[in-house]
């Protein structure tokens, strides 16, 4: 082997490791191992169970959810990172020390409390004795312990000081005083109530999320993955910067089913960014690409993340409804990058892989169109059946789970080899990736029950208090609110999972986002807040100095992880636009737009526009832009995206916003055709 390839292959197994340890956090083996996989495998039957034959209460649901997860999270993550005070055991990873094995069963136990005495606690509901406290206090105490081994620190951090703010708020200065609330009505509403732990956020989580994480983990075991990225090097890697834009689909295809930025990664740039390095992209931005690419997964519908389906509850529509509202934003981003993918080139004078490199297409696709299947109906039971998210998971699920044991059976079978052996595997697959599926949920369990502390205090009163102070430091300014709730995204972001950014942002600012528009005339609908925060929470993954995704691809590329990190959120700011777009112009995420018509020619348009967006930040179209160009450009965006503006500025009435179209068109035009004349007299510009 030679020395590029090992230190490729060092890369790779640094990214997965990283991956590794935000999924899990020791090397298990042995009895340890057995009864981990053992328990998350009764995990994923458990929710299996609840979406098809066992019907419970849905505060059971949550108890045993939670219990599953935090059991696990104990098992599994070491107190600390590296030994403290010389002791090794707190750091533990060749094994699970019995301090931990105790913490996580009294960890299961009190989150089971509300289950073992149901009738108890529904009887004295607002008055809980010192039994009730102790648990409840209990567990508040091991879960906020349990989210800083899973996620890290920062959302203990956040939940510990509204639970301080929650008791010492009558001593805060006058600005920001809280009139408080007693120990026991803490705690009555954070753990034997649904308006704290047990609340919407952990409700979505047990019910919908881990279905989709779950379809998502046997997809990827059944070989769905190094399909989508072989179909997508068939479909685009002989184009101009063919490997980038292979990349940049084949990470939204995944991205689709895993909601995981860093497990895109991982599955995508260990295959795809050595590909780009050897076309002649640096290590930077080949690792940057690929960041940017798979943040933008958890944005593409029919699945987008956990946070997706939690926005449908908040927002109390159909979760279609929040599909058909992201569809637009999401796939311009996506059209955006790779249109930025075909600028990099373009600048470095690349071209695409020879022909002969490239997997043939037809062969490609018509090889794996088994793993259509299972997809096209999730999509079909979603959008025309209409059925609710768990049902069309759960028949999506079985249908792969079919597949799994069909597809090595009918392979053996081809090669006439042993059909026992073959279903064996399939069996043993399935086993594998219920275990994945619930590992992989620990983290969204985790986030979802501790930022139902911040719900929880937010709901005792704080939600006026908090939109009061975030009125007075916007000064009343829509515009200075959404730059306020966009900076505080991306920075609470950078130590949170998505789904705990955007429970945390949507608890406390999308109803000041709503409140404060209505105050000033601009009507701005729950779901467009909403998604705003959505959007933020998710760039938060890849910014620096803490995105992990950027580690992950700089681990694969051999580059520095914090310049990746720049060079991604650089790419990402043609997504960072656009919910500053949509919070005005509710044509972007389709509201009350009900023709297919105007539905394509917004996407077109806002596509557009954002390709001007992008030309102008890369100083590049079709060739390098002049001084003069770049505020063209500049201009192009908001009349492709904001034409009710223009409209107005120009003095038409809203119901002829569509015709501002021809002027973006003209001066996109205009400015194509400036460059194209200069590059045929002088190639070299």
């Amino acid at each position: 082997m030679t020395s590029n390839a090992k230190v490729a292959e060092r890369g790779v197994t640094i990214a997965r490791k990283l991956a590794e340890e935000a999924r899990t956090g020791r090397v298990q083996r042995g009895i340890s191992k057995i009864v981990i996989t053992t328990v998350a495998v009764c995990w994923s039957l458990f929710q299996l169970s609840i979406a098809s034959w066992l019907i419970l209460d849905s505060w059971y649901i949550r108890a045993v959810h939670l219990a599953f997860a935090i059991f696990i999270v104990y098992a599994s993550f070491t107190m600390f990172r590296k030994p403290r005070l010389g002791i090794r055991y707190w750091a533990a990873t060749d094994r699970v020390p019995v301090l931990d094995w105790v913490l996580a069963l009294a960890a299961a136990a009190a989150a089971l409390y509300v289950v073992l005495d149901y009738r108890g606690i529904i009887s004295r509901y607002g008055a809980p004795v010192p039994r009730d406290i102790f648990m409840g206090f209990l567990l508040i105490v091991l879960l906020l312990e349990a989210s800083r081994r899973a996620i890290g620190p920062a959302l203990t951090v956040i939940a510990t000081v509204f639970t301080f703010y929650a008791f010492f708020g009558p001593y805060m200065p006058d600005v920001i005083a809280f009139k408080g609330v007693s120990m026991n009505r803490f705690v009555g509403q954070m753990t034997m109530a649904t308006e704290g732990i047990y609340g919407i956020p952990l409700d979505v989580s047990a019910t919908i999320v881990f279905l989709f994480v779950l379809f998502g983990s046997m997809l990827e075991k059944a070989g769905a993955g190094q399909f989508f990225i072989q179909l997508a090097l068939s479909l685009l890697g002989g184009h101009k910067g063919g490997p980038a834009k292979a990349a940049i689909l084949s990470s939204g295809l995944i991205g689709m089913v895993s909601g995981s930025s860093i497990a895109n990664v991982v599955t995508t740039g260990t295959f795809t960014v050595p590909l780009m390095k050897r076309l002649g992209y640096s290590p930077t931005k080949a690792a940057a690409i690929e960041v940017a690419a798979s943040t933008d997964g958890q944005l593409a519908p029919p699945i987008m993340g956990a946070a997706a389906f939690i926005i449908a509850e908040y927002v109390s529509v159909p979760y279609i409804e929040v599909v058909k509202a992201a569809t637009i934003p999401a796939f311009a981003s996506y059209a955006a990058l790779l249109f930025i993918s075909h600028i990099e080139a373009s600048k470095l004078g690349l071209q695409g892989l020879p022909r002969e490199e490239l997997p043939p297409f037809f062969k490609t696709l018509f090889g794996g169109l088994q793993y259509l299947i299972p997809l096209g109906m999730l999509i079909y039971e979603l959008v025309v059946f209409r059925h609710t998210p768990q049902m069309s998971a759960f028949n999506a699920i079985w249908v792969l789970a079919i597949l799994m044991v069909a597809q090595p059976c009918l392979r053996a079978a081809q090669a006439k080899q042993s059909i026992g052996a073959a279903l064996k595997k399939g069996l043993l697959d399935i086993l594998a990736a219920l275990d994945a599926g619930a590992r992989n949920m620990v983290s969204v369990a985790m986030a979802t029950a501790a930022a139902g502390i911040i719900v929880g205090v937010v709901a005792m009163g704080l939600g006026g208090l908090v939109n009061q102070v975030v009125d007075a430091l916007a000064g009343g300014n829509i515009y200075l609110l959404l730059i306020i709730t966009a900076i505080a995204s991306l920075i609470i972001g950078m130590g949170l999972p998505t789904t705990a950014t955007y429970i945390v942002m949507a608890s406390l600012t999308a109803p000041a986002i709503v409140t404060v528009g209505g105050s000033y005339g601009f009507e701005v609908p729950l779901i467009a807040a909403h998604l705003f925060c959505f959007f933020f929470g998710i760039l938060a993954d890849d910014t620096p100095p803490v995105g992990l995704a950027a580690y992950a691809a700089s681990a694969i590329a051999k580059s520095d992880p914090i310049r990746t990190g720049l060079q991604g959120f650089m790419y990402d700011i043609r997504t960072a636009i656009l919910p500053f777009m949509f919070i005005f112009n509710h044509d972007l995420i389709l509201y009350g737009v009900t023709s297919w018509f105007q539905g394509l020619l917004i996407f077109a348009m806002a596509c557009l526009g954002n390709f001007a967006f992008a030309a102008a930040t890369q100083g590049w179209f079709i060739a390098r832009n002049r001084i003069y160009e770049v505020p063209l450009l500049l201009g192009v965006t908001p009349i492709m995206m904001r034409p009710d503006l223009i409209a107005a500025w120009s003095g038409l009435d809203y119901g002829h916003r569509h015709w501002m179209y021809l002027a973006g068109l003209a001066l996109f035009g205009f400015i194509y055709l400036v460059q194209k004349l200069r590059t045929s007299k002088h190639p070299a510009q």
